[in-house]
């Protein structure tokens, strides 16, 4: 997909605040520190668009990025971060909780995990929350460079049994680095427009 245009069109803490059109909207979600931003920016062909920070937790309200005119993605706060308080944190679950359960537009979720690594307790309760709500999921890799070939099989399979991945959602191995995964990406949005 050539990305045109991109617009941070809606930054929302509430449902009044979302965009008022039916363009198609795709959720992404995933723990501080996972890679969010710089998924954000390999998609959408720019190097700092959505802002990468050395702190993690720097999220914490749903941005509405509109790309192309065509369709939404969604940026939410990243979740297992120590040092948001519980306060924060709770607030921040129960907004993206009333975006899932209200979003019609709400066609896909890209769950990123860092492939380094065996998914977190925190990654396995939000996979469950999202498949509770019956919710189109595709399990994104980030990190996949920084795997070697050798034990990759390995970690593919940790983390299908961790997650106990559901046959119907997707898997998508991603780098920012070699671009991996971005045109399967591309081919699930696609679907939907």
């Amino acid at each position: 997909m050539e990305i045109k245009t991109v617009d941070l069109k809606n930054i929302a803490v509430r449902q009044s605040q979302y965009p008022d059109n039916n363009k198609p909207e795709f959720l992404l979600v995933g723990r501080s520190n996972v890679g969010k931003s710089s998924f954000i920016n390999t998609l959408i062909s720019r190097k700092n668009y959505a802002r990468t920070s050395s702190k993690p937790g720097k999220t914490q309200t749903l941005n509405f990025y509109l790309v192309n005119e065509l369709f939404y993605l969604i940026d939410v706060p990243g979740y297992g971060y120590a040092k948001v308080d519980k306060g924060t944190s709770k607030k921040m679950g129960m907004m993206i909780e009333e975006y899932i359960k209200n979003r019609k537009q709400l066609k896909h979720v890209f769950l990123l995990i860092d492939y380094r690594h065996k998914p977190s307790e925190d990654d396995i309760l939000m996979y469950n929350f999202l498949r509770y709500y019956n919710l189109n999921i595709t399990i994104i890799a980030t990190k996949y460079d920084k795997v070697t070939k050798n034990n990759r099989q390995k970690q593919d399979k940790l983390i299908c049994e961790t997650l106990k991945q559901n046959e119907n959602d997707s898997f998508i191995p991603f780098s920012t680095i070699t671009k991996k995964g971005r045109e399967e990406v591309f081919e699930i949005i696609n679907s939907y427009l």
